[in-house]
């Protein structure tokens, strides 16, 4: 499938099972998000920037995160985003492809994205962890679900929702890592996140304080 044909499958398969994939009533304790946003909170201080990187309709990670930090969100599916605005009003949330998106750079303390990039065509994932790690603050932290295994496949179905096509494509853990190495961020650990007969990353990656701090530890 050509990556404009994926991302419009994308688009559009969560346009049409939005409240299916989360709905309005998610708990603050669905899955491990909760875990998760209160890893990442104990390293933030309170008012930080934080992007969210495939927000979707907000619940429960950005409804989470805005709690305590200064959230934007980004989804490319109108639908989420229309309802993110109406579920989290307290974060700012913008409707658009992440890869056309402009952010200055140093923009925000944290960046996170969970189970969003996993939908990207995979020629996207390198370049868009390239402009994550310009858009961090020194010492700034990404905290993201990625592939654990390479796969690459649709559905028709996804959800059992008639008309809600969906497509995934990732690479393994290790090309992750080394792709996020090499944006200049390093790796703090990953953590296999279980699903069905396989699973996802999650890596947590901090920015240097500064370019010299980094260039002193590939030295070492």
């Amino acid at each position: 499938m050509k990556p404009r044909e994926q991302k419009d499958t994308v688009r559009r398969g969560y346009d049409k099972l939005s409240n299916a994939y989360r709905s309005n009533d998610t708990s603050d304790e669905y899955g491990e998000y909760a875990r998760w946003i209160a890893d990442l909170s104990g390293h933030l201080s309170p008012g930080a920037t934080v992007l969210d990187v495939g927000c979707g309709c907000g619940l429960p990670a950005t409804r989470l995160l805005a709690r305590r930090f200064t959230v934007t969100g980004v989804d490319f599916s109108d639908t989420q985003i229309v309802r993110a605005r109406q579920l989290v009003p307290e974060a700012r949330f913008l409707c658009g492809d992440i890869m056309d998106l402009v952010f200055s750079p140093e923009s925000f303390d944290a960046v996170v994205s969970f189970y969003a990039i996993i939908h990207m065509p995979l020629e996207e994932h390198k370049p868009l962890l390239n402009r994550i790690s310009t858009w961090l603050k020194p010492s700034g932290y990404l905290l993201a679900t990625v592939g654990h295994e390479t796969w690459t496949g649709t559905e028709d179905a996804y959800l059992g929702v008639e008309g809600g096509k969906m497509c995934w494509s990732h690479a393994g853990e290790a090309s992750y890592i080394q792709w996020i190495e090499e944006a200049g961020l390093l790796v703090q650990w990953t953590e296999f996140v279980p699903e069905g007969n396989s699973g996802h990353t999650l890596v947590f990656a901090q920015k240097p304080p500064t370019g010299e701090a980094f260039a002193s530890r590939l030295s070492q």
